[in-house]
């Protein structure tokens, strides 16, 4: 049995004001996240023995997709976040993103387009591929194909995530983003496999 579990926030509600405020943290997280996680169980076709990767790689049940993509997608960008941000990435992964995109700015000016661009609700994501790395665009829960590619960096854009501060303002949202991302993380997540 695995043990699914919401994953405890590894800061406070209020940790990353002003960038994101502490009542979207708390209903993002105990209502969003773990609504994603209780409706995952209830679905005919979870099964408990196969991870979440394995899960979401394996069984295509619409209620497993959509709870399951949420529940993975929500527990890798807590981690993603942090008040203590870098503000840049560093060494290795810093390195692969300016020989793929010539500078940081450039980066971030074409995530920051993805996350933008997702029409209604979705996910801008950056993923280590075989290829190199990626800037891919995913609609509503749906998850990087976790095959293919490895999860550096997520964007959620769905109105949930800024709505309570930003109103309707997802470019004000994403700016806020930068402020707090966790480039240890996305750095760690670079290097596996």
């Amino acid at each position: 049995m695995v043990d699914y579990e919401l994953i405890k926030l590894p800061y406070a509600y209020d940790a990353l004001e002003p960038h994101i405020d502490a009542e979207t943290m708390e209903v993002h997280y105990s209502k969003h996240y773990a609504g994603y996680l209780e409706n995952l169980k209830k679905a005919p076709e979870f099964d408990p023995t196969k991870s979440i990767k394995e899960l979401l790689t394996t069984v295509q049940a619409p209620a497993v997709q959509n709870n399951g993509g949420g529940y993975y997608n929500h527990t890798q960008f807590w981690l993603m976040l942090t008040p203590n941000s870098a503000k840049k990435p560093s060494g290795e992964l810093l390195k692969a993103i300016e020989s793929k995109y010539k500078t940081f700015e450039d980066f971030q000016k074409e995530f920051t387009q993805a996350g933008l661009t997702q029409f209604g609700s979705g996910w801008a994501w950056l993923v280590k591929k075989k290829s190199g790395l990626e800037i891919i665009k995913k609609p509503n829960q749906m998850h990087p194909d976790l095959q293919e590619a490895t999860p550096i960096l997520g964007l959620d854009v769905w109105e949930h995530a800024y709505y309570l501060k930003n109103q309707n303002r997802r470019a004000d949202y994403i700016k806020s983003f930068w402020e707090v991302v966790n480039w240890d993380y996305a750095a760690q997540q670079f290097l596996l496999k």
